[in-house]
């Protein structure tokens, strides 16, 4: 599974790439801190699942998601952010997003989604 990720923090980055590594079928094909290189990227390198942060420079994830589900339905969308989880949870859900994690509380719940995505995907392809 090709896995872009997207936050302008660092730290997030490395964190996500290092777990993110431990998935055998993952193949992290971007690592990237703002929206408009995301946007770019998610044009030019085609990847099976986004993790965005919603709070970028440039665009925000939910610009990026918004630009992006015009022109395909088909990737999978994570979208973080340490804000409250309601308000930002609802705009995200309303723009498309398959999942929506808070950094502080959920971080390692997107390992834990990325995981069942490959073994579905897994699943899928050996069934063919």
């Amino acid at each position: 599974m090709k896995v872009l990720i997207a936050d302008d923090s660092v730290l997030i980055l490395n964190r996500l790439e290092e777990i993110l590594g431990e998935i055998d079928q993952v193949e992290v094909v971007a690592s990237l801190s703002n929206g408009i290189d995301t946007l770019e990227a998610l044009r030019t390198l085609s990847p099976d699942l986004a993790i965005v942060d919603i709070s970028m420079p440039g665009l925000t994830g939910l610009e990026v998601l918004n630009a992006y589900r015009k022109e395909n339905q088909s990737v999978i969308f994570i979208l973080m952010t340490f804000h409250s989880q309601g308000y930002f949870q609802q705009l995200a859900i309303q723009a498309g997003s398959n999942y929506f994690f808070n950094k502080v509380d959920d971080f390692y719940k997107i390992t834990q989604v990325v995981a069942e995505l490959c073994d579905n995907n897994k699943k899928l392809n050996n069934n063919k």
